[in-house]
C-alpha cells in the first residue's frame, strides 16, 4: 500500500464525528416534535433568547423550561390514533420519540449552563425585567453596577437612558465566559474599588449573582454602612444558595414594599434555580 492511500485509509478511521451544539440540537428536536406544541412553545423560547443574544440584545422572559408531566401520555395516544397497535411504523415512531424526551428534557434544563458557557450570562436578564429596573432607578439618579460580568444589566439600563457606571475586576476571564462577550462598555474596577471612587454620585448599587462563598459582597456591605450613606443594594441573587456569601445574607436588611415586588415581576425562575430582586442596606 502506497503512502498516500495508506494516509487516506487512517484519515478514515479517525475521522473526528461532528458533535452537535446545543443549539444544533434543539433545532432538530424542534422539528421532530413539531406536531406538540407544549414543546414546540418551550424550544421556541430557547431559541429565540439565543438569537437575540447573539446580537448582543436582552432576550425576553422565558416560561419554566420543564417537559409538561403528562407529555408521555399525550405523545402515546397521537402514536396510537395514527398506527393500529402492532403497527412496525407505529412501534418505531414511539421508540423514536421515548429516546428522545429524556434528552431534550436534559438540554431544557441545562440551558442556563449553555447562557454561562456560550455568553458568561449568570444571571438572566430580560429586556422587560431591565425596563422594570430602569423605571425604578428613573432617569435622574445614577447607579453603580458591580461585578457586572459582561454588562447585561448596565447594558439594559443604557438602553432606557439610566446613567449606570458598569464595572467588573474582569478577574474571571481566564476561568469562564466573564468579560469575553462585553455588550457594553464596562470599567475594569473591583467591587470596593468602584465604590470608593463612585461613592458620591451615586444613589444605587446594583450586585448581580455575586459568586457563591466569596464574602466580597459582605465586604461592600460593610463598606457601603461605614460610609454613612444611605445607598440601598439592588441584589440579584438566590438567597442562602447558589449565590453569594453567607455573611451577607445572614447581615442583609431586606427593605420589602410594592416596588421591589414590582421589579421582580418579569425576575422569574426558568429553571431549579430561585433567584430573585432584593432591595437591602
Amino acid at each position: 500500500m502506497n503512502k498516500r492511500k495508506l494516509f487516506k485509509k487512517l484519515r478514515r478511521q479517525h475521522k473526528i464525528q461532528h458533535k452537535p451544539t446545543y443549539i444544533e440540537q434543539m433545532k432538530h428536536y424542534y422539528h421532530l416534535f413539531s406536531h406538540y406544541m407544549t414543546i414546540k412553545f418551550l424550544i421556541n423560547n430557547v431559541l429565540e433568547s439565543d438569537r437575540l443574544l447573539q446580537k448582543k440584545q436582552l432576550p425576553q422572559d422565558l416560561p419554566t423550561l420543564l417537559l409538561p408531566d403528562d407529555i408521555q401520555n399525550i405523545i402515546f395516544k397521537r402514536v396510537n390514533k395514527l398506527y393500529p397497535k402492532g403497527n412496525t411504523r407505529g412501534d418505531r415512531l414511539w421508540n423514536k420519540y421515548s429516546e428522545a424526551l429524556p434528552k431534550l428534557d436534559k438540554l431544557l434544563r441545562s440551558y442556563r449552563e449553555y447562557l454561562e458557557n456560550e455568553y458568561g450570562m449568570w444571571a438572566y436578564i430580560s429586556a422587560p425585567f431591565a425596563a422594570d429596573l430602569a423605571h425604578f432607578i428613573g432617569p435622574k439618579d445614577r447607579a453603580l453596577e458591580v461585578m457586572a460580568g459582561n454588562g447585561y444589566v448596565s447594558k439594559g439600563l443604557r438602553d432606557h437612558g439610566v446613567h449606570v457606571y458598569c464595572t467588573d475586576s474582569l478577574a474571571w476571564t481566564k476561568q469562564n465566559e466573564t468579560g469575553k462577550h462585553l455588550v457594553t462598555n464596562v470599567e475594569k474596577l473591583d467591587a470596593l474599588s468602584a465604590f470608593r471612587k463612585y461613592q458620591d454620585k451615586i444613589k444605587y448599587i446594583i450586585m448581580s449573582w455575586s459568586p457563591d462563598g466569596v464574602p466580597v459582597d459582605w465586604q461592600l456591605l460593610q463598606a457601603v454602612r461605614k460610609s454613612g450613606r444611605d445607598i440601598p443594594m439592588i441584589v440579584i441573587g438566590e438567597k442562602n444558595g447558589a449565590t453569594n456569601s453567607k455573611q451577607f445574607w445572614q447581615h442583609a436588611h431586606f427593605i420589602q414594599n410594592d416596588a421591589v415586588k414590582k421589579l421582580n415581576r418579569h425576575h422569574q425562575s426558568f429553571d431549579l434555580m430561585h433567584d430573585h430582586v432584593y432591595l437591602i442596606k
